[in-house]
């Protein structure tokens, strides 16, 4: 199911010697999608911890859990350990694309090859949170999030790019929170200008 690399092991089982983790085994399990692909949780918890349908199995010497929803997307997974000057922790290099729905890959293709690397250039980035009905709902966040050009960005680039690659999208729609965050804009008032926020 999930490979360990050898670096990744030791770490685990050093961890895995503390006192609080005595006893404990690791569970591992995909808890959502983010802009750099599926988001992981790993956990030590006791065994019966566990839900019941989680997959139990050892990997040389480690007892693991994954989370039974998350198995399927886990297939051929490797579990890494880096430690250098730009970054430390464990890492999943998985196999799996992120979406089974063929219209919901070709979405996330589209933003993977040509919408978050333009928008990565202001400090942004899009994410996809479902396809339902021909509507795909993304949000925006990073420099995206509050960003006053952020509905012309959706309109004139987001949408439009989407729409080309991928006919069987009729509609993208925005679910950001553009009034939260560190930079929030103001929308624009019956009969006025936004109103400046300094």
């Amino acid at each position: 199911m999930i490979e360990i690399t050898p670096e990744a092991s030791a770490k685990i089982k050093e961890l895995m010697q503390a006192p609080d983790r005595q006893g404990k085994v690791l569970k591992v399990a995909i808890v959502g999608r983010g802009p750099d692909g599926y988001e992981y949780s790993l956990r030590f918890i006791k065994p019966d911890d566990g839900d019941p349908d989680d997959q139990s199995f050892q990997v040389d010497g480690i007892d693991l859990l994954i989370d039974a929803d998350s198995a399927p997307k886990l297939e051929g997974a490797r579990l890494v350990y880096i430690e250098n000057a730009y970054q430390t922790g464990f890492q999943l290099d998985n196999p799996n694309p992120l979406w089974e729905d063929p219209v919901s890959q070709a979405v996330q293709n589209v933003l993977d090859q040509q919408i978050n690397p333009g928008v990565a250039a202001h400090g942004g980035w899009v994410m996809l949170l479902d396809v339902r009905d021909e509507i795909a709902y993304v949000e925006l966040g990073g420099g995206c999030q509050g960003c006053g050009l952020a509905d012309v960005t959706l309109k004139q680039g987001i949408d439009v790019m989407i729409r080309q690659a991928v006919p069987d999208i009729k509609q993208v729609i925005d679910t950001t929170d553009h009034a939260a965050g560190s930079n929030p804009y103001y929308q624009p008032g019956k009969g006025g200008p936004a109103e400046s926020p300094f």
